[in-house]
């Protein structure tokens, strides 16, 4: 898989290729192509031509494909490196806070702020 830098306006270029990402994801799932291809209704054949980038994928299979192996549309189109979908992103932490409040939340905080919270979530992650 390759990874890339950003662009001058903080957008993600050639992180990875559509076809290297749903491959990924299938095969850790230990799933068979023919799975796949009934899961979105098309035949094996189609679906592997999604997997070596012979075939775009289309929005409707982007969608089931992201809805099945639970990651964003954002994640299988390489444009983050964050696997949450939506789901994830509302999952519950404590009380009604959620992943996407803390993510937001890190967000408002300068980056000298940021650095310390990265380092004690380090810090209580290696404490015993």
């Amino acid at each position: 898989m390759r990874y890339n830098n950003l662009n001058k306006r903080g957008v993600l270029l050639n992180m990875y290729r559509i076809s290297e990402i749903i491959r990924g994801l299938r095969e850790d799932k230990d799933l068979k192509q023919a799975d796949i291809a009934k899961l979105i209704g098309t035949t094996q054949q189609q679906y592997s031509k999604y997997e070596t980038g012979d075939s775009d994928l289309p929005v409707r299979v982007l969608i089931i494909l992201a809805n099945f192996y639970e990651v964003s549309t954002d994640y299988i189109l390489g444009r983050t490196y964050c696997r949450e979908s939506v789901a994830g992103l509302n999952k519950k932490v404590i009380a009604e806070y959620t992943t996407g409040n803390i993510i937001s939340d890190i967000l408002s905080l300068n980056s000298e702020r940021r650095a310390a919270v990265i380092d004690y979530i380090s810090f209580q992650k290696n404490k015993k």
